[in-house]
């Protein structure tokens, strides 16, 4: 979406091929100046790189959006330390660097807008969801510090309460316990009171608002993009 609103966007991740593929489309479909970083940004020096390929590149970073997320599910009670850490190291570390280097980096270019990709889940959470419910919760308030502590240098922090999004991850976790899309839709008709799943479209357009300058204004906020669910 940010491609079709003629930015030039940079995306990272671990999937080279993922990746290539996301960029070339970017620019044979949207002719949109793209570019892949491979890395993992569980591992702060990935977080580094990201910020630094992108700056060295285009010369700033005027938008951060923290999507990269895992959601394996475990309870309270079941929850491995090694199940714990690497949800944390890609939910909370990789949002929380990627967030420094790109503000270094703002801070020299006049400000910029950060987008944290949160959850319903990170008010409470889903029983079979405690580590990653946890690791939302700490990403609302690294939203709230940095729009409280940086807003001066008009560097901007929102935080995007996602609902039910009918992901292609979604789907697949689902499908191998024996759910198939459909029976999830056929759910979202009662549990969602909009009466149905979000799509990566609603999110997307939530997100380009506000890295737009249209939201200039709007910092350190919760825009909830998931159809009442949780009210």
């Amino acid at each position: 979406m940010c491609a079709i609103e003629g930015a030039t966007v940079v995306v990272g991740g671990r999937n080279e091929q993922d990746g290539a593929r996301a960029v070339k489309e970017m620019k044979d479909v949207h002719d949109a100046e793209a570019l892949f970083v491979q890395g993992d940004i569980s591992r702060e020096a990935a977080c580094k790189q990201l910020i630094d390929e992108t700056v060295g590149r285009y010369g700033r970073v005027d938008g951060l959006v923290n999507n990269a997320g895992i959601f394996p599910r475990g309870s309270m009670v079941n929850t491995s330390e090694e199940l714990f850490d690497s949800i944390f190291a890609v939910n909370m570390k990789g949002a929380f660097f990627c967030s420094m280097y790109a503000i270094q980096s703002m801070q020299k270019t006049g400000g910029g807008s950060i987008v944290h990709m949160g959850s319903t889940n990170g008010y409470k959470g889903a029983k079979e969801l405690a580590a990653y419910s946890c690791s939302k919760g700490a990403m609302l308030t690294l939203n709230r510090h940095i729009a409280a502590h940086y807003g001066r240098e008009r560097i901007r922090s929102n935080w995007v309460t996602v609902g039910w999004v009918a992901s292609e991850g979604e789907i697949e976790l689902h499908q191998n316990m024996g759910i198939s899309e459909d029976d999830l839709h056929r759910k979202a008709l009662t549990h969602v009171p909009s009466g149905r799943m979000q799509t990566p479209e609603d999110m997307a357009y939530g997100t380009v608002y506000l890295l737009s300058d249209e939201s200039s204004q709007v910092t350190g906020t919760e825009l909830h993009i998931n159809g009442g669910l949780g009210l």
